[in-house]
């Protein structure tokens, strides 16, 4: 669906491309490395720390727009994606490193698409240089020049919030060259990365306060604007859905093991929490330049950010990692499961006594009688 609004920002975006220096086949002599993206909360492999200098990264990013089931209840949502997964697949690189990614937009969908990057620098974090409608692809690059955790998204105009909350969004992890630090200057490492993707979503109701389906994206967009803009969503959930990352998707570690876990909202504020751990050095702000806080019961995610946590297992169970606030993890989905196997610690927590009936006890003899009448 390609409308009045969107063809005049193509005509804005040509001018721009035309006052632009004329790019050159490959300016830059710098070895070239493709990587394959995976679907969180997984993450393509990487070193966390280089001797080697920049390199050119090249990604892969087809659009993919397609019907989703997002709770128990076989709730049925038009979602627009970056590869298929909401969120979007994580990049990592290094400083220096320079990341190029193929924004590909198939001829099967019907919308015009583009990629803001909060971690590159000029053209609207790289939203001008790649509108593409259907049946289009375009190339971009940019310098890694800051560390940290980053989003991107969709950024169409006058389409932004809907692509967003509809899936359209992403990390970016671009690592110091010497890997992760504690505040003392330490090196950190993690033996497990898992990037958990906070969504809300908006589905519109009919009369009878059923759930709508639609046939496509544009068809959905009148209905899912007027849910928007009441700022309720119907949905919180990790990684597309209720459930994505509970019971047989709950993701795994070992006692002992270091994992690293990236949370990104795109759209609001979020507060994870791992329920019976903590976070051992967290990027509340996601930016590595900045030294982690330490012992954080619950951190805080600004809406359009992604953080990162430190956490080493030290029992076995399962953990439940959710949105503190607990009515979004509770009643509209924002929870995720870690299974952790080892041995248990009685040290760290022992159950003392069984339940069982009130016993008397020492003190109930020492304290005073209260008089009835």
């Amino acid at each position: 669906m390609i409308t009045r609004r969107t063809a005049l920002l193509g005509a804005a975006v040509a001018a721009l491309l035309a006052s632009a220096p004329a790019l050159a086949a490959d300016d830059l002599k710098l070895p070239r490395q493709a990587v394959e993206l995976v679907a969180p909360p997984f993450v393509h492999a990487h070193e966390q720390a280089t001797k080697e200098g920049p390199k050119i990264v090249e990604f892969k990013l087809p659009i993919v727009e397609k019907e989703v089931i997002i709770d128990e209840a076989g709730t049925k949502f038009q979602a627009m994606t970056f590869n298929g997964s909401m969120p979007g697949p994580m990049m990592v690189v290094h400083e220096g490193d320079y990341v190029e990614v193929t924004l590909i937009n198939p001829d099967t969908n019907t919308m015009p698409h583009n990629i803001d990057f909060h971690s590159a620098t000029g053209g609207l974090g790289g939203g001008a240089l790649t509108h593409v409608n259907p049946g289009e692809q375009v190339v971009l690059r940019w310098k890694a020049t800051r560390t940290g955790t980053f989003i991107y998204h969709c950024a169409p105009e006058g389409m932004i919030p809907w692509h967003v909350v509809s899936g359209m969004h992403g990390t970016v992890m671009v690592l110091p060259r010497d890997g992760l630090k504690s505040r003392e200057g330490k090196p950190l490492r993690y033996d497990r990365v898992y990037y958990i993707g906070e969504n809300d979503l908006y589905v519109p109701k009919d009369a009878s306060g059923k759930y709508k389906r639609y046939e496509t994206p544009g068809e959905a967009f009148a209905d899912t604007t007027e849910v928007m803009r009441k700022l309720i969503p119907t949905h919180v959930v990790f990684n597309g859905k209720v459930g994505a990352l509970t019971g047989k998707n709950a993701m795994t570690a070992k006692v002992g093991e270091t994992v690293l876990i990236v949370h990104s909202q795109a759209n609001r504020d979020s507060r994870p929490h791992l329920i019976g751990g903590h976070g051992d050095h967290v990027w509340e702000t996601g930016k590595f330049i900045n030294p982690p806080e330490k012992d954080l019961e619950t951190w805080f995610i600004r809406g359009g950010s992604a953080g990162a946590a430190l956490y080493t297992f030290r029992q076995p169970g399962i953990y439940a990692y959710v949105n503190h606030n607990l009515i979004e993890a509770v009643e509209l989905g924002a929870s995720a499961h870690f299974k952790v196997e080892g041995e248990w610690n009685n040290d760290l927590m022992k159950q003392m006594k069984p339940p069982g009936p009130i016993a008397p006890d020492k003190f109930s003899a020492m304290a005073p009688k209260v008089q009835t009448r």
